[in-house]
């Protein structure tokens, strides 16, 4: 195989064939490997796609004939998909890092009301921190399916006391938010990741604060508003209807100054999407080290889980969250937004001794 035709319609790369610790090693060496996103994983092979999400053709591969294609799309895919990830808000993402959630509003689907008091936003960040928490997600309006929008100055005055109260805490701090001015209250109270479920379209002047105050982004694909999100979302093909909108954002805010070093993104699990659009997501993580940027992923408590494993009440969902953080982690997924971060770190440490031996 030396010669390929993309001319009918884009690229993308779904790794597959992982190998994990020193087999990972082994692979990589002889050629039979190439690294995951320049992680401790590597794979084997990979289906080709090629087309767009209307139609589309799948090809599978070994990397030894990958790495044979004269293609320059081929090969700019394959540097994406390989090439290390830099630091991103000051973690190495060796390992999984984990992002602690704090709602501090009154109606989150999961814990809304328990921690929407300052005193216990803080008290309940330090607690995840001290469970193995790398980052706190903090955010002050619930962006459940249903949820109606809180007002800037209310959203604000929720979370600013609560990131005052967290001056000096031994992990990243995120702001959970799509309002510019919530934004930058956060960026001046110490937040150092903006986490948009929007991906900076609900509030544009977001991008602006980000440049400004030199954030790190999270960027989630969602179809629809919070509130009417999961009346009937539909697509052609969620996988690559998902890539191309994270493609288009992190290009946006690529031209508009931020490094693509200081984005993340996030395909938005339970963001307008069925059961099975989400199982989709979910098995197909790989191809979105296809953007070239850290992936964090947030299943945990979701409704899609009750879907698959019964659990009406989202806290006894928690066993099918863990098993969605491994699966995520499995395909090199560097980041977990988690309700539970002390079950979370426990199973991905007994995972990752598993997989990859105690010393890692």
């Amino acid at each position: 195989m030396a010669e390929k035709n993309t001319a009918d319609g884009k690229l993308y790369l779904r790794p597959i064939g992982f190998l994990y610790g020193p087999p990972a090693d082994a692979g990589i060496e002889d050629g039979l490997a190439l690294p995951l996103a320049g992680g401790p994983i590597a794979f084997t092979s990979a289906v080709l796609i090629e087309g767009d999400p209307t139609n589309s053709r799948r090809r599978l591969f070994p990397v030894s004939a990958l790495k044979e294609v004269r293609d320059a799309d081929l090969g700019a895919a394959l540097s994406r998909v390989t090439a290390q990830r830099a630091p991103f808000a000051g973690l190495d993402l060796k390992r999984p890092a984990l992002m602690g959630i704090v709602n501090v509003t009154p109606d989150s689907f999961s814990d809304g009301g328990l921690y929407d008091t300052t005193e216990g936003a803080i008290t309940h960040a330090a607690e995840l921190v001290e469970a193995g928490a790398d980052i706190v997600d903090v955010g002050g309006e619930s962006t459940r399916p249903g949820s109606d929008r809180v007002e800037d100055e209310a959203e604000r005055d929720r979370v600013v006391p609560v990131l005052d109260g967290l001056k000096g805490i031994h992990a990243v701090i995120s702001i959970d938010t799509r309002k510019a001015p919530v934004a930058r209250a956060a960026a001046e109270a110490g937040a150092k990741i903006l986490n948009d479920v929007s991906a900076l379209t609900h509030d544009p002047a977001c991008l602006d604060v980000a440049v400004e105050a030199g954030l790190d982004l999270v960027l989630m694909h969602a179809q629809g508003e919070p509130k009417t999100m999961q009346d009937d979302p539909t697509y052609d093909d969620v996988v690559l209807e998902v890539f191309d909108y994270l493609e288009a954002r992190i290009e946006a805010c690529v031209a508009a100054g931020i490094d693509r070093s200081r984005i993340a993104a996030d395909p938005g699990l339970g963001f307008g999407k069925t059961l099975a659009h989400n199982l989709a997501l979910l098995a197909n993580l790989s191809v979105f080290h296809g953007l070239g940027v850290p992936l964090l992923v947030g299943a945990s408590r979701k409704r899609f889980i009750g879907g698959v494993g019964q659990g009406r009440d989202p806290r006894s969902r928690e066993p099918g969250s863990q098993a969605a953080a491994i699966a995520s982690a499995a395909q090199g997924v560097q980041m977990l937004r988690v309700h539970d971060v002390a079950g979370s770190r426990q199973a991905l440490d007994v995972w990752r001794a598993s997989m990859f031996g105690t010393e890692n």
